[in-house]
Parts: C-alpha cells; sequence; structure tokens
C-alpha cells in the first residue's frame, strides 16, 4: 500500500485514487491546471470528496476545461448549466468558471497559466513535511502572493469563492 495522508479517506476508491495518483504530482497542462483551479473554487463551502465525485460532470459541462471554448459560452448556456445535476448549480461558481476562462485566454498564448501559476514557486514544486494534520498552514507565502497577484492583476472577480 502505498504512503498517504491522515486525510484520505479509505473507505472511498474514487478518492484514494485521487490521493494516490494525482495529489502532489506536478501539472503543467494548461486544461487541467484551470481544472482543478475551477474545482477548487466549486468546493468552497462543500466537501472535496463531493466535487471530486462530479468531477466528471464538471468536464462534461466546461468542455474538457478548454478555456477558449468556455470564454464564448453565452448566458443562455450558463442558465442550461445551472440545470445540470452533474455539477454544483451556484450562479456564482459556474460563471465564475466562464469569467476566469476569459481571463485565462486574455493572459495569452503558449502557456501562459502554466507559467503564471508556476511563477509563484520559482517553477519547482514545494514539498513540505508536516508531522501532523495540525502543522498544516492555512495559506503559505506562495498562496498569498498567488491571491495578491490575482486581485491586482489578473483575475480582478477572482477565482471563486462560493
Amino acid at each position: 500500500m502505498p504512503d498517504r495522508c491522515p486525510w484520505a479517506p479509505t473507505n472511498d476508491p474514487e478518492y484514494l485514487a485521487y490521493h494516490d495518483e494525482e495529489w502532489g504530482v506536478p501539472v503543467h497542462d494548461e486544461a487541467r491546471l484551470f481544472e482543478m483551479l475551477s474545482l477548487e473554487g466549486a468546493q468552497a463551502g462543500l466537501s472535496w470528496s463531493t466535487i471530486l465525485h462530479k468531477r466528471d460532470g464538471y468536464r462534461r459541462a466546461f468542455a474538457s476545461f478548454d478555456a477558449a471554448k468556455i470564454a464564448r459560452f453565452t448566458p443562455a448556456r450558463v442558465e442550461r448549466l445551472l440545470k445540470d445535476p452533474s455539477i454544483v448549480r451556484n450562479r456564482l461558481k459556474v460563471e465564475s468558471v466562464v469569467r476566469n476562462a476569459g481571463a485565462i485566454r486574455a493572459l495569452g498564448a503558449d502557456g501562459p497559466l502554466d507559467t503564471f501559476l508556476w511563477s509563484f514557486v520559482d517553477g519547482t514544486p514545494t514539498v513540505n513535511r508536516w508531522q501532523g494534520m495540525g502543522d498544516i498552514p492555512a495559506e503559505t507565502p506562495a498562496s498569498r502572493a498567488f491571491r495578491w497577484q490575482e486581485i491586482q492583476d489578473q483575475y480582478p472577480g477572482g477565482w471563486p469563492r462560493g
């Protein structure tokens, strides 16, 4: 059995697969990065398990997180998404994915989201060695820098918060 974090629920195979195969694995794919940011936003006020179990629905609903396609979603398409039970049907969360897709497109071509996100850790994954769950901070210098940059320049609407 692989080493697992104390928060990994042993009774949820989908969650365990996420932990064992995805958690902490560096990502540079634009669509995958946008997916993770969007799903993290969708999680606000909910459990990660809820969102993880709806991930396939999100992929279908949001064009596999292709920012160019999502940025062209019409108000009518958003209204249809708000009736889709395979995602969290919260207007602010749905509209923020569309708005953030436009912000990503505004960054430019050739991997702008990848470059932008990885710049907060100088292109190198951060490896923490926390001793216990209580040692894990709610935020880090990199997350604070990202949020400040997000507010200042790139995402005036911010990533969805709930």
